[in-house]
């Protein structure tokens, strides 16, 4: 058994895609999860899970999800270890005058390729700010994210990847409960992951 993280892209986001977080744990649960905490209303999901390949799990519960409610969704899934490294590589948290509320991370639903990173060109003359990670993208919106000039859909639209975006806050939180639930599962079980 593992701990996972899965963010879905889109939901409960203006009126679109209703999906309660209460369904969505029933949809987990359906899949066979344990130990299944939401985060917020926006479709992040912390699970233990017996499946070790991350394309099986997201194809899972995305099927899940459009038997369940009738439209597709998208879905990203992290184990614990990566979440850390994206928690830990961020390049932002080394300056000391980053406002950690104005940093976003967008998680990738593929690797992209270097030809379509080339296609990435940030205008001159704005404060956002961006960096490339393991299959995610941080953000830094010194203004606000209502006012970024580069907010995640111009990577997606560059890239020719979805993609699905989180605050810093999101973020850490998430890793966090995963800790926790992963420390959980090792006292329970000395063999688990």
């Amino acid at each position: 058994m593992s701990i996972y993280i899965s963010l879905l892209r889109g939901i409960n986001v203006g009126g679109q895609k209703k999906l309660s977080m209460e369904m969505l744990r029933e949809i987990c649960q359906g899949l066979g999860f344990r130990q299944i905490r939401t985060y917020l209303q926006s479709g992040n999901v912390i699970f233990e899970s017996a499946v070790a390949n991350l394309e099986l799990l997201t194809q899972q519960i995305e099927v899940q999800i459009a038997q369940t409610c009738g439209y597709a969704v998208q879905a990203v899934v992290r184990q614990v270890d990566e979440l850390q490294c994206i928690v830990r590589d961020n390049p932002f948290l080394r300056d000391s005058d980053i406002n950690a509320s104005k940093l976003h991370v967008s998680f990738l639903y593929r690797q992209p390729s270097e030809s379509a990173w080339s296609k990435v060109v940030i205008p001159t003359n704005i404060a956002d700010q961006f960096a490339r990670g393991e299959s995610v993208i941080y953000l830094y919106y010194p203004n606000g994210y209502a006012k970024a000039r580069i907010p995640a859909s111009f990577f997606e639209k560059r890239l020719s990847v979805p993609l699905t975006d989180r605050n810093w806050n999101t973020v850490t939180a998430l890793y966090n409960i995963a800790v926790e639930m992963k420390a959980t599962l090792k006292e329970s079980n000395p063999g688990a992951a």
